[in-house]
């Protein structure tokens, strides 16, 4: 583990692109191609994404051929090319592709050479990971320089790719930490011991992008539990899973809520830990895993289907499971609520069992993007007070569908009020709690709650899409409020908006550190 104290305190970022120079060279594929493109065809590609090993650059192209046919290939290349950059290739050889003379000078459109501070202000701490280094041409008498191609992991620009260049070298797959000093120089923070963090955003970051909605996998679960020709282990896994979701009025009572909470799949690996191996049984995280499990067993052999033979550690199954399907999905904002519905299309040539097993490593993949979540939005904040954060996501029956409720609690502890629980004699409802909703119930269309409750006071907002139910819900407030005080609550405010939250600047631990361990 190394930090980069010994960086001066203002790094350049360099004035203009790399210019990568590959004019006609061509890119070794690792695997051969024949009859990929025709003699004379060529194809649009975009880089995935970059790897550096030693002196040599792997890539993950997105080959775009002129009917539509996209194909993933592997290739090696002499110099980098950030991903997100877009290039004309032709394949002169089965194991070859060439770059264009044209689009040499415009491989490096995805690299950002200057930031806008309208997005990164001044004084923000961005965070990132080491894609590429590389020496500079040095004249005799100058000081040694080296250019690295950075990929952000937060704030507005995330997923970007930063050129740097630097005295010293950034060794590769590093994480690190830097203050925006202007729009074309950063002051690299020092270790400060809180690294943890900064991993998280980064699995954050590509976990979002393999998650995918519950309900794909839910309704493909009520297929297979009603087909008599599926293996009798399977739909047995499945009715269970399917049994042990609560009904909307299930949810109505505090104790079935709390149930609901706890099989959510946010506890499993506290679980795990403290070995309460009976609330395994019920839990929706176990139960996919145990899914997953059965459908590799039974999936016919290929390569999506033969990495997913379970590892135990969980995100490195459901990358296996997934493969290089989060290569091509759009980035979610770090830390963003709620996650945004997606659903995966079947693929050519695959069967109902490696469909079911993509659908449930995309479920697990979601899951563990509000469990990152959780993480990442917990910890001291600025003014000393303690936030902890639980960020999960619940289906629902509703008649014959699955809603999925998205929740997020959040506590927040004065140092005091922290004394006081490690003592035992605290109150749960001195410390200030922020509760966020999100679903989508028809005819109502999507809604969310922001909620926050202190010192008994409850106050709230609703947010609904459709200006219609926001009418309908403004009308309600009235009888709402009635309810919470029948509860015994002092109710504050409560009003209903049109539209959605404003998605502002949240509130974030910060995280000062490089580590070149990850």
């Amino acid at each position: 583990m190394t930090d980069i104290n010994g960086l001066n305190a203002s790094t350049a970022i360099g004035h203009q692109a790399v210019k990568v120079a590959m004019a006609g060279e061509l890119l070794r594929l690792s695997q051969a191609q024949p009859g990929l493109l025709k003699p004379g065809e060529t194809a649009q590609a975009e880089v995935l994404t970059l790897r550096q090993t030693g002196s040599t650059f792997q890539l993950v192209l997105q080959v775009i051929q002129a009917n539509g046919t996209q194909t993933q290939v592997q290739a090696n290349a002499s110099q980098p090319i950030a991903p997100g950059s877009q290039i004309t290739v032709s394949q002169p050889q089965s194991n070859r592709l060439a770059v264009m003379v044209q689009q040499a000078s415009a491989s490096n459109v995805a690299t950002l050479v200057q930031l806008d501070t309208s997005k990164v202000p001044v004084g923000t701490l961005l965070q990132g990971k080491v894609l590429t280094n590389q020496p500079l041409p040095q004249n005799p008498g100058q000081a040694a320089s080296f250019r690295s191609l950075v990929s952000l992991l937060n704030t507005a620009q995330a997923g970007a790719t930063l050129t740097i260049d630097s005295p010293r070298p950034l060794p590769v797959g590093s994480l690190l930490s830097a203050l925006v000093q202007g729009d074309q120089s950063l002051r690299f923070m020092p270790l400060s011991g809180r690294q943890g963090q900064l991993n998280i955003a980064q699995q954050l970051l590509t976990q979002q992008g393999r998650q995918a909605s519950l309900p794909g996998l839910l309704n493909a679960l009520q297929q297979l539990a009603s087909s008599a020709s599926s293996d009798g282990e399977l739909r047995s896994s499945a009715n269970s899973l399917l049994a042990s979701l609560p009904d909307a009025r299930q949810l109505s009572d505090g104790r079935a809520l709390a149930q609901a909470l706890n099989n959510s799949g946010v506890f499993l690996e506290a679980k795990l830990l403290g070995g309460f191996s009976a609330d395994m049984a019920s839990d929706l995280k176990s139960q996919l895993l145990r899914l997953v499990a059965q459908a590799s067993a039974n999936a016919p052999s290929n390569p999506l289907t033969a990495s997913a033979t379970l590892a135990q550690a969980l995100p490195a199954m459901a990358r296996n499971a997934l493969g290089m399907l989060d290569r091509v999905s759009p980035r979610t904002p770090s830390g963003a609520f709620p996650l945004p519905s997606r659903l995966l299309q079947a693929m050519e040539y695959e069967s109902d069992l490696q469909q079911l097993l993509r659908l449930a490593a995309a479920a697990i993949s979601r899951l563990q993007s509000h469990a990152l979540s959780s993480l990442q939005q917990s910890g001291t904040l600025d003014n000393g007070n303690l936030q902890t954060t639980w960020q999960t996501e619940i289906p629902v029956r509703h008649g014959q569908d699955f809603i999925p409720l998205q929740m997020k609690l959040q506590r927040e502890q004065t140092p005091e009020q922290q004394a006081e629980r490690k003592r035992g004699r605290q109150d749960p409802l001195q410390a200030l709690w922020r509760i966020d909703l999100a679903f989508d119930l028809a005819p109502l269309g999507p809604l969310q709650v922001q909620a926050q409750l202190s010192q008994g006071r409850l106050s709230g907002q609703l947010w609904a899409e459709r200006e219609q139910t926001a009418q309908l819900i403004d009308k309600q407030l009235g009888e709402l409020r009635g309810c919470l005080l029948a509860r015994g609550l002092v109710v504050g405010d409560l009003e209903c908006h049109a539209g959605i939250p404003p998605q502002g600047p949240h509130t974030r631990v910060e995280q000062r550190w490089v580590d070149e361990t990850a």
